[in-house]
Order: structure tokens, then C-alpha cells, then sequence
């Protein structure tokens, strides 16, 4: 990660996540809305001197031309969407919306301070055409 602090304030401060657990200087976690069972679902941050969990344990970042990875998405409501968009463009933040009527979806895409590419997604029957490719 090169700018830990920067990336712990786009998602606890700008996106407005919750905190959660720090673990020293290194280690932070955000809590995302629970999922399956109850089970809370978390946003990890760590500095990039801590090994991976892969099997290997080798870490070297994420390079686009090494890797499929294209976004992730969180989602949020409706209502909520229009006014995180203002917020978002309010502190310098570029987003672009797009809408995915195949599966009736209303989405904002962004990119944090790494470059990483977040969709905020929300449910829009208005929007859903299941005719659509």
C-alpha cells in the first residue's frame, strides 16, 4: 500500500465505512453489513510489508497487467446513491454512473486513492429490462 493513511481516510472518512479494529500502524478493518448467517464481512487494509494469506505468502501488489481483477462493488440504497454521489464530487472525488438494466442496477464507479475501482451498487426496478444483453 503507498499511502496507508490516505487509504484509511477514503474508506472510514470520504465512503463513510465503520471501523472496526486497528492493529497497530499496519493492520486496520472496516465492518460491512453482515451476509450469510449473521457473518460480518470486512474491508482489510494492511501496509504492503505484511506477507499475503495465499498459500505462498508471496505479496507484491496488484499490477493490471497481471491480474483479472476489475472492481468491487458495495452496495448501498437508492436513496442513498444520489446524495453519496454530490458528497463524493463535493470532496474531489470522480465518479461515473452507469446503469445495468439486465439485472435492474443503478451503480456509481470510483477509484480510491491506489486506483482501485469501487462500484457503489443499488437496486433500481426502474432501470430493469430483463430483455437486455
Amino acid at each position: 500500500m503507498k499511502d496507508f493513511e490516505a487509504m484509511q481516510a477514503f474508506y472510514g472518512e470520504t465512503l463513510g465505512l465503520t471501523f472496526w479494529r486497528r492493529f497497530g500502524a499496519d493492520m486496520v478493518f472496516f465492518k460491512l453489513p453482515e451476509t450469510v448467517g449473521g457473518r460480518s464481512q470486512a474491508l482489510a487494509l494492511f501496509v504492503d510489508r505484511w506477507p499475503s494469506n495465499a498459500a505462498a505468502h508471496n505479496w507484491a501488489g496488484l499490477d493490471s497487467a497481471t491480474t483479472t481483477l476489475h472492481h468491487f462493488a458495495l452496495a448501498v440504497a437508492l436513496e442513498d446513491l444520489r446524495k453519496t454521489a454530490a458528497a463524493l464530487e463535493a470532496a474531489g472525488v470522480k465518479t461515473a454512473e452507469r446503469v445495468f438494466p439486465w439485472v435492474g442496477w443503478r451503480s456509481l464507479m470510483l477509484q480510491d486513492p491506489e486506483g482501485n475501482v469501487i462500484e457503489l451498487v443499488a437496486d433500481d426496478p426502474s432501470v430493469l429490462d430483463p430483455d437486455t444483453d
